[in-house]
């Protein structure tokens, strides 16, 4: 969840940037640059686990198409689709709200110290190597 507030706080410099084009790249790289390892650790890791589980499947296969929707719509505000901006931003709070408040409470009750260790032992570290 930490993750999340730290590529929240991203939005702000994209935002502020949206009519300059080399900061608005800059500050999406930046942005790319949180997001996409994040991404790439949630569904390596707990997303793998948690689908295992009917009752998560559906849910889990929404949110991974959120991220490639996200991917996608940063891509075009990156490359200068900037009237997308608010959608993305929506996208990204929405997105993150759901897991917050929804997956990741349930993964802490739903999993026991098993799943938990197979978690961390899928979920690449930031170097990319898994843990």
């Amino acid at each position: 969840m930490a993750e999340h507030e730290h590529i929240i706080n991203h939005l702000s410099a994209l935002r502020s940037s949206l009519d300059d084009e080399p900061r608005r790249r800059a500050a999406a790289h930046e942005l790319e640059a949180h997001l996409t390892p994040h991404v790439v650790a949630e569904e390596a890791g707990l997303f793998t686990i948690m689908a295992r589980d009917e009752v998560f499947t559906d849910h889990i296969a929404r949110l991974c198409g959120e991220h490639h929707e996200l991917d996608e719509l940063l891509a075009a505000v990156a490359g200068g689709d900037v009237a997308l901006f608010p959608r993305f931003e929506d996208a990204l709070r929405d997105h993150i709200d759901r897991e917050d408040n929804g997956l990741f409470p349930a993964a802490a009750i739903h999993l026991g110290g098993p799943e938990w260790d197979e978690v961390l032992a899928l979920t690449p570290t930031a170097a990319g190597a898994h843990r």
